[in-house]
């Protein structure tokens, strides 16, 4: 190969490696947010990621990925002690064209997620500490190892939460066709409603069952120690459960 050649190559190399760290730099930034700070995120076509590190500031990073991403944009409307941050498509629709979200918060520190939501993607949640709204249409809502207060909900997808220590208030989880499964602390203290209309229904807790003599669907109810809040537990189609942790 001549030296022409090589450097050529070179170039291209570069050029590739240089085009995929400004694409992937679309959106980014560290918020410097107090405890109990407000994060609000909307999308409209891509997933939504948060998840716990062993740092001090709130860092939204957006990747816009398609062949018609430089249509879109990630617009920042955020002010002290409040993340607010939403995506804005053309008049005329989405083409091809998402966004994917990751959010990186302080291990230790507890915020009010507003709310995270997308029309058609996913959203997934580890390790924070939070009060939280997770809402998508289509697509799944995973909250795994958190502590605080949970609700979610979504058209069309499963809901998986398992909340290591509730503190808060009312918690509400609704799916229309998918699964929900919550599993909780065993010294869980709420008043309990759970339902289903097409799929089966499972808890390990001390709440009764009934079913129906002719015709579809499971519910539950019960009060697990002073009732200090109200849980809900839905779907339309699909299982329902609420296992201890």
């Amino acid at each position: 190969m001549s030296r022409l050649t090589s450097a050529v190559a070179w170039i291209v190399v570069l050029g590739s490696g240089w085009a995929a760290i400004l694409n992937a730099q679309d959106f980014q930034k560290t918020y410097q947010l107090s405890p109990g700070g407000v994060i609000k995120i909307g999308n409209i076509s891509g997933d939504i990621r948060v998840a716990a590190y062993d740092g001090a500031g709130v860092v939204v990073t957006a990747t816009k990925v398609g062949s018609d991403r430089d249509r879109i944009s990630i617009e920042d409307a955020s002010m002290e002690d409040r993340i607010e941050i939403k995506v804005r498509y053309p008049q005329g629709g989405t083409g091809d064209a998402s966004v994917e979200f990751e959010v990186k918060v302080p291990r230790s520190t507890k915020y009010n997620f507003e709310k995270l939501y997308s029309v058609s993607g996913s959203i997934s949640v580890s390790g924070v500490a939070a009060q939280m709204r997770a809402e998508t249409v289509s697509g799944n809502v995973d909250v795994l190892d958190v502590s605080g207060v949970v609700s979610a909900s979504t058209v069309s997808g499963n809901i998986t939460v398992e909340i290591r220590k509730v503190d808060g208030g009312d918690m509400r989880f609704r799916s229309v066709s998918g699964n929900v499964n919550v599993k909780a602390p065993p010294n869980l203290d709420a008043d309990v409603e759970m339902s289903t209309i097409s799929g089966g229904l499972k808890t390990d807790f001390p709440i009764e069952v009934t079913e129906p003599r002719y015709g579809p669907g499971r519910s539950a109810k019960g009060r697990i120690g002073s009732g200090a809040r109200n849980l809900h537990i839905r779907s339309v189609s699909g299982r329902v459960s609420l296992l201890k942790l």
